[in-house]
């Protein structure tokens, strides 16, 4: 659920506006009031991006306290990178877009630390993808969406793409910053989304090597060994029956000659 929410940032540092444009009633200057131009408003709509980021840092540190490998402190340093990248975002969208000072650069600096490294982390660890000797080129040996195989390179493409989709901010010219961030809010979502197939899909085949789960359950016997018992089992009881009725006749037979002289002499 954290990565979830990590991928609704946008979502997360507009509740405040939302909140403070509502209590103002919508009045014209609560861009000015509300917005990341407020020195208020840029550290809160801050706070509330880098949560998830920041419980994932905690998770992610804890983790490697409990089991002290080192790959949750490199997942950790993903996140840490992320909340750096937002400071600096909001820092910059607090002194203008048009700004092109220290937190301009500072931001594109970081955006593009947090940007590969999140993208290397989707495709080796998270995806398990550039694996050699595969099948597919840039994939991994074992796939299950194998009639779909063109949306896994879509896939590589457009990941890469929406990780950077920062850059989509830079220019001054073009939409409003407003716009942008929704558009690149959205792509994000969508992002995820797609994140989640191959995320699933590299688990349940790890859960599979490591044999904590398995698509059948093997029996303790062999079919063909059951049939041959049952056949057994059946010939015993029909040997069995068979005596049976054998020693039930032979006994009726000494009966009737034990008994056929004494009615005879009776009768006389």
């Amino acid at each position: 659920m954290g990565d979830q929410f990590c991928s609704l940032v946008f979502t997360l540092s507009n509740l405040y506006f939302t909140f403070c444009a509502y209590a103002h009633k919508f009045q014209p200057t609560v861009w000015e009031t509300c917005g990341t131009q407020s020195q208020k408003g840029w550290l809160v709509a801050f706070v509330l991006a880098m949560l998830p980021l920041l419980a994932r840092l905690i998770q992610s540190v804890r983790r490697y306290a409990d089991s002290k490998l080192v790959t949750h402190l490199i997942n950790g340093g993903k996140y840490g990178s992320g909340i750096i990248y937002y400071f600096f975002y909001y820092l910059w969208r607090h002194h203008g877009v048009t700004d092109r000072g220290g937190s301009f650069v500072l931001w594109c600096l970081f955006g593009a630390v947090y940007s590969i490294y999140a993208c290397t982390w989707d495709f080796l660890m998270d995806w398990s993808f550039f694996k050699p000797r595969s099948r597919y080129p840039l994939l991994r040996p074992d796939l299950v969406y194998t009639n779909e195989i063109p949306f896994y390179y879509f896939t590589l493409v457009s990941n890469v793409l929406i990780r950077f989709i920062w850059v989509f901010y830079i220019p001054e010219r073009g939409p409003s910053i407003t716009l942008r961030t929704f558009i690149g809010g959205m792509l994000e979502m969508l992002r995820r989304w797609q994140w989640n197939f191959f995320r699933l899909e590299n688990e349940h085949l790890g859960n599979m090597d490591q044999y904590r789960v398995t698509r059948e359950v093997p029996l303790p016997y062999r079919f063909d060994e059951t049939a041959h018992e049952e056949e057994d089992d059946a010939d015993e009881e029909g040997i069995t029956h068979k005596g049976w009725l054998r020693r039930q006749r032979v006994f009726s037979t000494n009966l009737m000659k034990v008994s056929g002289p004494a009615d005879e002499s009776h009768i006389g």
